[in-house]
């Protein structure tokens, strides 16, 4: 009879990853496992840390939420850094998000869906045209932008595919350009978004 070898290899495990769902992690913040000082949020089952800000993206997150309600009007609210209950596994906090409705319509519930969402790019780029862009299209976010600081553009993602993937229209807007929020009453000049 042979001996079986085990190996190095098959001893040792990959790590098996835990999802959360949005249940629990209200839970966790209910509880004081988490609270608003500790910068995170729920994608797909994970809880993600989030970059501290550096000022560029301090200040690009208020220009944007200043621009964004003076182009809309009192019919929708725009919110920063609040969450979306997007399923039952992700909670974003994108870091400005226009609903339908006034602050109160969420008094008892986060608001599931937006008309658009904003993400204030420096360090988190990568993960903003990746998982960030799937996260949105699955959802039918209308328009999605990257006020990206590191090349001093907007750009902006339209039309979610059918599949929920990605969106079938992207562009790259300049300063010099102007640009109309998805049912706003004003034009915005992306210069005026840019840090």
């Amino acid at each position: 009879m042979a001996a079986q070898v085990s190996t190095k290899a098959e001893a040792v495990r990959a790590p098996v990853l835990h999802r959360w769902t949005r249940q629990q992690y209200d839970q966790m913040i209910e509880a004081g496992i988490l609270d608003e000082d500790d910068r995170v949020e729920l994608i797909n089952g994970e809880i993600v840390t989030v970059s501290p800000q550096q000022s560029p993206h301090a200040t690009g997150v208020t220009l944007v939420a200043d621009e964004l309600r003076l182009a809309y009007s009192r019919d929708y609210t725009v919110r920063t850094q609040l969450p979306l209950a997007l399923d039952p596994d992700s909670e974003p906090e994108p870091d400005v998000a226009v609903v339908v409705g006034k602050p109160r319509d969420y008094l008892k519930a986060h608001p599931t869906t937006a008309i658009l969402v904003v993400e204030v790019a420096d360090t988190s780029l990568s993960k903003d045209r990746t998982e960030k862009v799937q996260l949105y299209a699955r959802h039918g976010i209308s328009e999605y932008w990257i006020q990206n600081v590191v090349d001093e553009c907007l750009e902006v993602y339209r039309d979610p595919d059918p599949a929920g993937e990605t969106y079938q229209t992207k562009l790259t807007l300049r300063r010099g350009d102007t640009i109309t929020p998805p049912k706003g009453i004003n034009a915005i000049e992306v210069a005026d978004i840019l840090p």
